[in-house]
Order: structure tokens, then C-alpha cells, then sequence
């Protein structure tokens, strides 16, 4: 290609760096330079370390090497947007050991966890520890989730206990057909024919005819006549009963019904193992019409237990601004918030937390937290507590600027960056690749 021995080595850690070994090898053979996995991985290994910069405002947080088990540390300049070191593991020793290196360190953005608060403590003791505001929010959105969960499945069991104390009805009352517009269109036309043939038969026996005489006349059976005569009014014709695809399966529902199983879905099970297509969709539709159709309490439910929405749907809702609803989450949050008094001053205390955080006003933090311990619900008060023990932290990241938005965006791209092995490379080549990545 007419490059000099420099000029490709440049190229090859640049390839390296932007794909991987073994990706690299396979494009630089495409670009016609002949290399391998191995040569590629020495050149970025022989890579020194970008030069030392002065770290004023760090971001620090955790990443994984194998998700839940074992995780490794990153650390980001604030001020500069950059990646300044990776560590092997996310020890506090091992983080306040790199701290020490930097002395003139003003603030250290983390999560919640212990590790790195105890290591900016000993490490950095002048330095402003800030929460990220993002984990402040994840601990109120579970602690709202616990709340709502508990008092959701109160509201299910009551739901399951009054349907559960409600027999299947007797033998369902049969309905009529359904019809399209053109069907019905069709059976009022037909209807109109058969009054026309009525009145017909009526009039004939008013000037005497015989009933024989007057079927032939009309065109309508001796039978027939003699019928709607006698009735002494139009005979309206009785839709044939629409018949149910559960009806045949009642007696064996009834039964286990009674027996106390009220589970829709092993309901279903039980007929599907003895060779029933039903789908368990239509199972619960009829069993709910057989519940509201009882003859013995004509209030009955029309339809199974079912919340309204799950715990976490929910406390996604409490935790959204009101106004960014829409009309039918409204609903939702109204209904919630009238299941319970707790559940309705826990709208209202988490509804301010997000007031505070998004106006950055961290003063109310006190007040906010002395309103949480006077209340009743205990997932708040845990919340509260654990606040307590890290409010300077807490207060600072809900008051600055300062947060670890930065920071999650490079663990996203070290997610990346880490795929591309396929979980060959180790940590030194994962660290080089970040320090250096294009």
C-alpha cells in the first residue's frame, strides 16, 4: 500500500482499538494489510497510559465483569467528560487507594452504596460527596412499590374472599344469537313478512273462511293457522339460544368450584389435561357471566378479581409528574389513591420529593424527612433512615449540578466496548481500550 512500518502500526492499533482483535485482523485483511489477532492485541497492549490530569470533580460507579457476581470500578472526570482509570473490583480499598493519588479532589459523585462513600470518607476527607440523584429515585420508587404492593394485595384478597364466597350459578340463562347489521337488517324483514301473513290470516277468518282454506290462501300450514288463531295476538318468533363453549364443562367447574378451587388458571389446566381446546382467555369470560348470573344473589360481581394495575405500573405512575398523564392514568391514580389513607399520603409525600429534586431544593430535605417519620407506613420510614445516614450526600445531590449522568453513559459504551471480546479479554486489555477508546 505503499505505507511505512509506523504508519501501519498506527493503523492496526486504531483498527484494534475500534473493533477488537479478531474483528481487526479480518478487516485489515480486507484493507490488504496482513496482520493477525495477536499482533493487533500487542500493539494496543503496548499503549502507555494517556497523561495524568488533574481531577477536581470525579464520577465514580460500578460496572460489571459478570452480571450480579463480580463487578470492576470506573471513574470519570466530571469537568472534562473523560474516563480517567478503571479499576479491577469496586473494593473501598482499592478506590481509596486511587483517591489518594489526587489530593486536590473537590466533590466525588457516587450511588448509594457503602463502598465508595467509606472510600471518599477516608481517602478524600475534604472533598463533597454527592448522591446521584437517579439512585435517590430508584430507593423512593421501591419503597412506593412496597408500599402500593401490600396494600394491592389486600385489595385482591378482599376481591378474591367476596368472589370466593359467591357458588357458580345454576343452569346459565341462554343467550341470543349474535348478528351483524346485515343479519339483523335481514330478520326485521323477514319478521314484517310473517306479521303481513298474520294479519292476512286474521282478516280471511274474520269474513269466515276455514282455517284449511285460509292455509291454502296464505300459504302457511293448517297447523299453522290454527296456531296463531288461537293465540289471539302476533306470535313473535323466539331467537334459537346461542350455546356456550363452556357449558358442557359447567357440572365438572361447579363441582371443583365448590370444592373451594377458585383459580381460574388451574381451572383451565384441569380441562386442558383432560383434552379440552379452550383458551384460557375464554374460561375466564364465561366463568365470570356464570358468577354474575347466579340465581341466589343477583349483586354478584361481573367480573373476576383483577387490580387495576401491578405495584411497579403503579409506582411509576405516583412517581410521574400529574400533569404528564393522561386522562385514564389519571383514573388510575385516583383509585389507587382511595384504597387507603396510607397509600393516599404516600402519593402526596413522594410527589414532593420529586418537587425537590427537580427545582434543586435540597433545604426542604429536613422537613421532608421529619413528615415521612410521623407517618404510619413503614417502607417509607426504612427509606427515610436509610436517607438518614447519608443526608449530607443525599441533600448536595438533590441541591447541584453535579451528578453521574456522564458516568452511565461511559458504562454504557464500556458495555460495548467489553462485548466486542466475546469474554476472552481480561481486565488490562478492557482497561486499555477505555482509556484509549476512539
Amino acid at each position: 500500500m505503499g505505507q511505512n512500518d509506523d504508519s501501519i502500526r498506527w493503523h492496526l492499533t486504531a483498527l484494534g482499538l475500534a473493533t477488537s482483535g479478531k474483528a481487526g485482523a479480518r478487516l485489515a485483511a480486507r484493507l490488504c494489510i496482513a496482520t493477525t489477532r495477536q499482533t493487533i492485541l500487542r500493539r494496543i497492549m503496548d499503549l502507555p497510559d494517556p497523561p495524568a490530569e488533574p481531577v477536581l470533580f470525579l464520577g465514580i460507579d460500578d460496572f460489571s465483569f459478570l452480571r450480579g457476581r463480580r463487578f470492576g470500578t470506573i471513574l470519570v472526570n466530571l469537568e472534562t467528560r473523560h474516563v480517567v482509570d478503571l479499576l479491577p473490583d469496586r473494593k473501598a480499598e482499592t478506590a481509596a487507594s486511587w483517591m489518594r493519588q489526587y489530593p486536590d479532589l473537590m466533590a466525588v459523585s457516587r450511588d448509594r452504596g457503602g463502598d465508595y462513600a467509606a472510600a471518599a470518607k477516608a481517602s478524600a476527607p475534604q472533598a463533597t460527596q454527592y448522591a446521584y440523584r437517579f439512585h435517590v429515585m430508584k430507593n423512593v420508587g421501591e419503597a412506593l412499590e412496597g408500599v402500593l404492593a401490600r396494600h394491592l394485595a389486600a385489595h385482591r384478597r378482599g376481591r378474591t374472599e367476596m368472589v370466593s364466597a359467591t357458588p357458580l350459578g345454576g343452569a346459565p340463562s341462554k343467550l341470543p344469537p349474535k348478528q351483524s347489521p346485515k343479519e339483523a337488517l335481514q330478520s326485521q324483514s323477514k319478521r314484517e313478512e310473517r306479521l303481513a301473513r298474520y294479519e292476512q290470516v286474521v282478516a280471511l277468518r274474520k269474513l269466515g273462511f276455514s282455517q284449511a282454506a285460509i292455509g291454502k290462501q296464505v300459504g302457511v300450514a293448517h297447523s299453522t293457522v290454527s296456531r296463531w288463531l288461537s293465540s289471539g295476538t302476533f306470535p313473535e318468533q323466539q331467537p334459537r339460544p346461542r350455546k356456550m363453549k363452556l357449558d358442557s364443562h359447567l357440572p365438572y367447574l361447579r363441582e371443583r368450584w365448590e370444592a373451594g378451587c377458585h383459580n381460574i388458571a388451574q381451572l383451565h389446566r384441569e380441562l386442558v389435561d383432560a383434552g379440552s381446546t379452550l383458551s384460557y382467555r375464554l374460561v375466564h369470560k364465561q366463568l365470570a357471566r356464570y358468577l354474575s348470573e347466579g340465581r341466589k344473589n343477583p349483586h354478584r360481581p361481573a367480573s373476576l378479581p383483577r387490580p387495576p394495575v401491578l405495584a411497579r405500573q403503579a409506582a411509576f405512575l405516583f412517581l410521574r409528574q400529574p400533569e404528564n398523564l393522561s386522562a385514564e392514568e389519571q383514573a388510575t391514580v385516583l383509585l389507587l389513591r382511595q384504597f387507603h389513607p396510607d397509600v393516599d399520603l404516600a402519593y402526596d409525600l413522594v410527589q414532593q420529593f420529586r418537587k425537590m429534586l427537580d427545582e434543586r431544593r435540597g433545604e426542604y430535605l429536613e422537613t421532608w424527612l421529619a413528615q415521612v417519620k410521623q407517618s404510619n407506613i413503614p417502607e417509607l420510614r426504612s427509606l427515610a433512615a436509610g436517607i438518614e445516614k447519608d443526608k449530607e450526600a443525599v441533600r448536595a445531590g438533590l441541591t447541584w449540578w453535579i451528578n453521574n449522568g456522564v458516568v452511565e453513559g461511559h458504562v454504557t459504551k464500556l458495555k460495548l466496548i467489553k462485548r466486542q471480546g466475546c469474554g476472552r479479554a481480561g481486565f488490562p486489555l478492557l482497561r486499555k481500550r477505555v482509556l484509549h477508546t476512539l
